[in-house]
């Protein structure tokens, strides 16, 4: 059986240890009281006395169905974790020497992650030598970054770590939806 991380995070009616709680719920004035009586109000209710708040002097106790509580919980959880946007990296690579043709497919290719709202991760890899032409592989990224300007905003200058000279390009707020969100409203309008 699946262990319940949820659950496991509160105390339910018999394992609150403290001498005073101050209980609240939907049709219970706040009050404070004595465990004891926490526990009988609970009882006449048949709900449960959870544990909420054990960092406050005195703790304070829901009086609630504890399940309902957790389900609650969880479902406010998944809520926030669908709201959350996931942000894809894409990366692009060039040489020092990359021809226009190259950089031109490489560059609608980005333009397409950036209007789909991906971060675009565009680096020059030097091999051997050809360190040498530091400054042709920063001249790519700093025309590449004024490229897209109007599809996203380059966030740091250029910056070589070993072999690789790197930039980050963030899709600009307000873009165009992510895929699944896309599909979603072209079938709304079907």
């Amino acid at each position: 059986m699946k262990k319940d991380n949820l659950s496991d995070q509160f105390q339910v009616n018999d394992e609150i240890r403290a001498r005073e709680v101050r209980i609240v719920g939907d049709d219970i004035e706040s009050k404070v009281v004595p465990l004891r009586e926490a526990l009988r109000i609970a009882d006449e209710m048949e709900l449960d006395l959870v544990l909420i708040s054990p960092n406050a002097v005195p703790p304070v106790c829901r009086i609630v169905d504890f399940s309902k509580f957790i389900y609650q919980l969880k479902k406010k959880q998944k809520e926030a974790k669908a709201k959350q946007v996931k942000i894809d990296v894409k990366e692009i690579r060039f040489g020092p020497q990359t021809d226009d043709h190259d950089y031109n497919f490489k560059l609608k290719h980005a333009m397409g992650f950036l209007q789909n709202g991906d971060k675009v991760k565009a680096y020059v890899f030097f091999r051997g030598r050809s360190i040498l032409f530091k400054e042709q592989g920063e001249n790519i990224l700093a025309r590449f970054a004024k490229d897209l300007e109007e599809y996203g905003k380059q966030e740091q200058a250029p910056i070589l770590e070993g072999k690789r000279m790197t930039i980050f390009i963030s899709p600009k707020k307000g873009g165009a939806p992510k895929k699944a969100d896309a599909s979603k409203q072209e079938d709304n309008k079907e």
